[in-house]
């Protein structure tokens, strides 16, 4: 019987089987804290508030960080220079900003008032979850800022100082609290609770002080949103635990990189976007690069929300030097690979051409060159093949005269892939409507029940990736053919009942079995089932 006959009669038999079956979104401690001030503060002389803004200014710097960052809208990025905003809290030179503005640079670039030659600085300590970092400016007898000890109320009249946009030229804006316990939760930091005020700031004020009219920092500029006008800063009270255990050379809440939560617009693909790593750290050790997605912690889909919440939950309920298992999808090459922080270092998770090239009787093969996107006639799926199997079939998935998904079919020969076993290609297929009557193992069971009249059946093993799970059959010798068939059947993590995947793959060769892997790391669903 030709394999595409096989595929048209699955509803039908899956409908026998279901019958049959029995029912069943923070900064530093000064040495001598100033005396707590009423929220209506006197105000000072002229002369007083002339030496505050000069304090202000002077304590207030500029940081270029050079380095290589991956961006997820703008791809790989080579020795670019961002600049951001941070202010001196010690006479020493200790200084305090936002974490994604230096972790993971290779130079840091501190600018001055009244000097013309920036001052390089190094990296104490940082954290991703509470978007903070310290670093030491080199040299001594800085001025530097205090933190405010009074209560934070809606209405305290504060500053906000930095560099916003980049601009060399040091900016100063005023505004008041606009609500003391706003939500802290963001795609690039998880912080309990944050200032929203009305100082405007922009991109590069991050890191900057917000003081009030004493000069006293009442936390740490981090977000901005120019839509709403809004304006956020990490409590000062709340940072400076973080920023003494940075400042002792600690990273705290951190694997050490630059990041960010990501999901894709159908939700199928999420975690957190490593735009860089700083050497040394876990992360650093573990094998993480820039570009890579963490998808999974500890067995957890990260950020199906789109924030760093549940990845930050995941390290506030470790110690730094635990054991985390993670799986990364390394999107520059879509290999999948599993590994531990504190642990073994990442590799690739499963790779058919590794553990399966004994069992294909064709030898090493010629490997194939460039591959191809290609995608069904509806759009609605879509997987990297070679760019030799020139014979494409993206004609919706039928059954019984019936559509029910969407299909793609691909091989350098059609006819002979789909009539016989001795021809490589694939079958990929989707479908809502098998999904409405079977699981991925009933789906599975099918199809074995077709192919072990033809095919030698060898063993089942679970599949997942970062969006799938489910399971496939290995077949060898169909027909005689000294082939290699596999049978894999999967649903989504999430909305697991919404579809089934189908991919009945024929491989001669070890070469053909690297074409697995592509597919594997490429196949997906990107718009709607016919």
């Amino acid at each position: 019987m030709r394999r595409a006959q096989y595929l048209g009669t699955v509803l039908l038999i899956l409908s026998l089987l279901v019958a049959c079956a029995p029912a069943s979104q923070p900064t530093t401690a000064p040495t001598n804290p100033p005396v707590e001030l009423p929220t209506s503060a006197p105000q000072a002389t002229p002369t007083q508030q002339v030496d505050v803004l000069n304090l202000l200014r002077s304590a207030t710097v500029q940081i270029e960080a050079q380095g290589s960052f991956v961006d997820p809208e703008l791809g790989s990025l080579y020795n670019v220079a961002g600049r951001g905003t941070g202010f001196i809290i010690d006479p020493s030179g200790i200084a305090v900003t936002n974490n994604h503005v230096v972790t993971g640079a290779a130079l840091l670039k501190v600018f001055l008032a009244g000097e013309t030659r920036p001052r390089n600085a190094k990296i104490l300590g940082v954290s991703e979850c509470w978007d903070l970092a310290v670093i030491d400016i080199e040299g001594d007898d800085f001025p530097f800022l205090t933190f405010y000890e009074g209560e934070i109320t809606p209405g305290l009249e504060v500053y906000a100082a930095g560099f916003p946009l980049g601009d060399p030229e040091y900016t100063l804006t005023k505004g008041i609290v606009s609500k003391a316990n706003a939500d802290g939760e963001s795609f690039w930091a998880s912080v309990p609770a944050v200032i929203e005020h009305d100082a405007r700031i922009r991109g590069g004020n991050s890191g900057g002080p917000l003081v009030n009219m004493q000069g006293q920092v009442v936390g740490v500029n981090y977000a901005g949103n120019d839509r709403f006008d809004q304006n956020f800063a990490i409590r000062g009270k709340d940072a400076r635990r973080v920023i003494e255990i940075l400042r002792s050379g600690q990273d705290y809440e951190s694997i050490g990189i630059n990041g960010q939560a990501v999901v894709s617009e159908d939700g199928s693909l999420s975690g957190i976007w490593v735009a860089s790593v700083k050497s040394g750290s876990p992360a650093g050790k573990a094998g993480l690069q820039g570009g890579d997605i963490i998808t999974l912690m500890e067995g957890l889909v990260l950020a199906t929300d789109g924030q760093m919440t549940d990845y930050c939950n995941i390290l506030r309920t470790r110690n730094a030097s635990d054991v985390l298992a993670i799986e990364v999808l390394r999107f520059s090459t879509q290999e999948v690979l599993a590994g531990e922080l504190n642990g073994k270092p990442l590799e690739t998770k499963f790779s058919f051409a590794q553990e399966l090239s004994e069992d294909v009787s064709g030898g090493s093969g010629q490997a194939y060159g460039d591959y191809v996107q290609v995608q069904d006639d509806y759009g609605a799926i879509q997987i990297a093949i070679p760019s030799t199997w020139t014979q494409v079939d993206g004609s919706p998935w039928v059954s019984d005269g019936e559509i029910i998904g969407a299909a793609i079919t691909a091989a350098a020969n059609l006819d002979r892939f789909n009539n016989a076993f001795d021809e490589p290609g694939v079958f990929f297929g989707v479908s809502d409507e098998v999904a409405k009557l079977a699981g991925y193992i009933q789906l599975l069971d099918y199809y074995k029940s077709v192919f072990q009249s033809s095919c030698k059946w060898q063993f089942r093993e679970k599949y997942e990736d970062n969006a799938f799970e489910g399971s496939y059959d290995v077949y060898k010798n169909c027909d005689n053919a000294g082939n290699l068939f596999v049978v894999l059947t999967a649903r989504p993590k999430v909305n697991k009942t919404s579809l089934l995947v189908s991919i009945l793959f024929n491989a001669m060769t070890d070469a053909d079995l690297e074409v697995f892997d592509q597919i594997l790391a490429t196949f997906d669903v990107v718009g709607t089932l016919p």
